[in-house]
């Protein structure tokens, strides 16, 4: 039976589980606003916000009765992995861990990649020396995107710019997620478009569409 693990994206380490989960909890949300109009007589559409990361959980156990475990060791591998990596923090951009979830290929987490965000280790038992040898491990992780974020095909110059002309119903938040899959970067098409007020943006509106680059610049 393969064994479920998680491991390290720069290859620095591999968690092995003693036993597989015998429960995975996936959740996923989006984000849709709807925007006050004191005038209407309907409630207004709702307009797209984006896609929350897909978030994990999961309990692991751990056994080292025979001693021939590594208990207290693999707990402090999952804490160690709540912090930033050594490199984000010697580049002055602390960032976590990217940790691959491997079971099989073909379960609902193949291919999953993301940072975990909390670690709770419970220990169960012991030997009359205090050496723990059951343990469990309550750990959340959190998506982080694989796909590449577009780029545009041109150099730069504004002649040779992508254009969105703006429709009932969509906002700077859509058009950010869109383009680059990050409505976070709204503040981008707002500040290189010179937009003073990002909540009214009139339908016919055209905007230019910044590089991934430029936006985050302005962002």
């Amino acid at each position: 039976m393969p064994k479920a693990s998680l491991a390290a994206e720069d290859g620095s380490k591999t968690l092995k589980f003693q036993f597989n989960p015998k429960e995975l909890s996936i959740t996923k949300a989006a984000t849709w606003n709807r925007p006050t109009n004191k005038g209407a007589k309907h409630s207004t559409k709702p307009e797209f916000g984006g896609v929350q990361p897909q978030a994990v959980t999961m309990e692991l156990f751990f056994n080292d009765w025979e001693g021939s475990g590594s208990l207290v060791a693999d707990i402090q591998t999952l804490l160690g992995w709540l912090k930033p990596t050594d490199k984000s923090i010697s580049d002055k951009k602390p960032q976590p861990q990217a940790l691959m979830f491997q079971w099989g290929g073909s379960g609902p987490l193949a291919g999953f990649k993301g940072f975990l965000k909390s670690v709770s280790a419970k220990y169960t038992m012991f030997k009359p020396d205090g050496t723990p040898v059951r343990a469990t491990a309550q750990i959340a992780l959190e998506e982080i995107p694989t796909d590449p974020k577009p780029t545009n095909p041109t150099s730069g110059a504004i002649a040779g710019r992508r254009v969105h002309v703006m429709a009932a119903g969509d906002s700077l938040h859509s058009v950010a997620f869109k383009e680059y899959d990050s409505p976070s970067l709204w503040r981008g098409l707002a500040a290189f478009n010179e937009i003073d007020d990002p909540l009214r943006v009139r339908p016919g509106t055209r905007l230019q569409i910044p590089t991934v680059d430029e936006a985050t610049a302005l962002s």
